[in-house]
């Protein structure tokens, strides 16, 4: 008998930590694909409604899969499709509430309840940039580098990872980053805007009931990085150079749709061009436009670009080569007339 009792004692001690890992929190909503991990390292298994959630765990949704999850405190996290986040970490006491959560990928909605005691520090992180929350609601997208929160009550220090300088975003506003540059500057999310558009969006696929269907929930950051070319060329014309780089860097790392990311290029070539004095970064951007877009209207702008810039830097070989393959491919472009000044400019 007093064997026995040793074994069962000693194999106590080789379970595996994280079944000891604290409960924080169940699945209170469930809809579509949606897997769960108790913690790094292991293998994702089918997730339950009602499934107990503890310290360390990774949720993931497919395609068409949607879940809300309550904290012991009230606090809901509603995670959309295509999505992946963590509970890092969530103590809650009478007088103390820390909780660490991480995005992944994807879009949620966090819900966070006030908290009547003395100390809170809640914070939802992606790998370039962190929200701290208090009682509050908002919306963040995590896809690649990019990130985009919009905020619906109380207030968030959104910053980037690992700067740690905040942009404060308030109901009716949104801010964006990439690559844990510091957000942009609040802005009012105005009605009847393509930010308007992309945030009811939003709101349809993170909302108390999973959608009818996700035929728009792919949209959300493809409409934001379409509306960032329209604001980055304001704020260049503004004056505002970095500014302006960085959101048209957000709007490449938002999306794939081929369009806009050549109107990217384009656009951070002409602040180079104009305004910065950076020929060198100009033709690169104007070089990858042509390379990687070259079926594309953008292709046109981007070669007479090309060579004009090539003529800044003192090319005239080159530029008088790019000017002729301009005239070739494009007999009836808008640049023509230009074209064909500087390259008889270039012949004398």
């Amino acid at each position: 008998m007093k064997k026995l009792f040793c074994c069962l004692l000693a194999g106590l001690f080789l379970i595996p930590a994280w079944l000891h890992a604290a409960q924080v929190g169940s699945v209170t909503g469930l809809s579509g694909q949606a897997q769960v991990r108790a913690k790094e390292g292991l293998a994702y298994v089918t997730l339950a409604k009602g499934a107990a959630i503890s310290e360390g765990a990774w949720i993931k949704t497919g395609d068409k899969g949607w879940v809300e999850l309550t904290l012991a405190d009230k606090s809901t996290f509603t995670l959309s499709n295509n999505t992946e986040f963590q509970v890092t970490s969530f103590l809650l006491g009478k007088q103390k509430r820390e909780g660490v959560f991480n995005l992944a990928q994807g879009k949620l909605r966090a819900s966070v309840v006030k908290f009547s005691g003395r100390q809170s520090g809640m914070t939802v992180k992606s790998g370039t940039a962190v929200a701290g929350i208090k009682g509050t609601e908002f919306l963040m997208l995590s896809q690649g580098q990019a990130n985009v929160f919009f905020g619906n009550e109380g207030k968030v220090g959104v910053a980037g990872e690992p700067q740690r300088q905040q942009q404060l975003l308030i109901p009716g506003t949104m801010t964006q980053n990439t690559r844990g540059i510091t957000p942009l500057e609040p802005l009012k999310v105005e009605p009847g805007t393509p930010l308007a558009e992309a945030k009811d969006v939003f709101e349809q696929v993170t909302a108390a009931v999973p959608p009818a269907a996700w035929t728009d929930s792919g949209k959300i950051a493809d409409i934001i990085a379409r509306w960032n070319i329209n604001y980055g060329h304001y704020l260049a014309d503004s004056g505002k150079y970095q500014e302006a780089l960085h959101v048209f860097q957000i709007a490449l790392d938002l999306t794939r749709v081929a369009e806009v990311r050549a109107d990217a290029h384009l656009e951070r070539g002409a602040v180079y061009a104009r305004f910065l004095s950076n020929p060198e970064l100009a033709l690169a951007a104007y070089l990858l436009v042509l390379e990687e877009y070259s079926t594309l209207p953008q292709a046109e702008t981007a070669l007479f670009s090309a060579a004009q810039t090539l003529v800044e830097l003192g090319f005239a070989d080159q530029a008088k080569l790019r000017f002729n393959q301009y005239l070739q491919q494009y007999p009836q472009g808008k640049h023509r007339s230009n074209a064909e000044t500087l390259l008889q400019s270039l012949t004398n």
